[in-house]
């Protein structure tokens, strides 16, 4: 087994326990030509990696390269094995973290028959369409009701693309292209 220094052995286990196993930032304390040795080192035997940063996704920069980019360090599946961790154990909690960051999709509406909602969504799919006072007539709601579900309810909770114009002799006429 190898004999790894208090420093390498925090590096590395701090590095395991991050997103990708990104080995950023060093431990306070370490910084200057003392990091740069056993980062070095590191290197060298192949525990640590320097890869492109994704400055996008806010990855700590180790060094820049001179064109506008820049690495990060990564512990490498040596690195892990190295302080006594499987490399297929990281791999899984990482797909586990990233599969419960990601909300569910959220559910459609589901449209019961029968149910006054339902009643103006008839009405308005018809070529006709149905003014207020016509809406209000079918279903007993008050005028102001039957705007709120209108611009509530279809149009902002279920995403209808309800149109109004005004058409002579009724007033505000609401459609559902069908």
């Amino acid at each position: 087994m190898t004999k790894l220094t208090e420093t390498q052995t925090i590096i590395l286990s701090a590095g395991a326990q991050r997103p990708e196993n990104i080995a950023l930032p060093l431990p306070k304390g370490l910084a200057g030509a003392a990091a740069k040795m056993a980062v070095s080192k590191m290197i060298e035997h192949g525990w640590l990696q320097e890869v492109d940063a994704n400055l996008r996704r806010g990855e700590p920069l180790w060094r820049e390269t001179g064109d506008g980019h820049g690495t990060t360090l990564v512990v490498t599946d040596a690195g892990l094995l190295v302080i006594g961790i499987e490399p297929v154990v990281v791999k899984i909690v990482a797909a586990i973290r990233e599969h419960a960051a990601k909300a569910p999709p959220p559910k459609p509406p589901t449209q019961r028959e029968g149910t006054k909602q339902a009643l103006l969504i008839e009405m308005l799919v018809r070529p006709e369409g149905a003014s207020i006072a016509e809406i209000v007539e079918a279903t007993g709601w008050m005028s102001h009701s039957a705007r709120g579900a209108i611009s509530g309810v279809l149009k902002k909770k279920l995403a209808l693309p309800v149109r109004s114009g005004k058409v002579e002799g009724r007033g505000t006429v609401y459609k559902l292209p069908a």
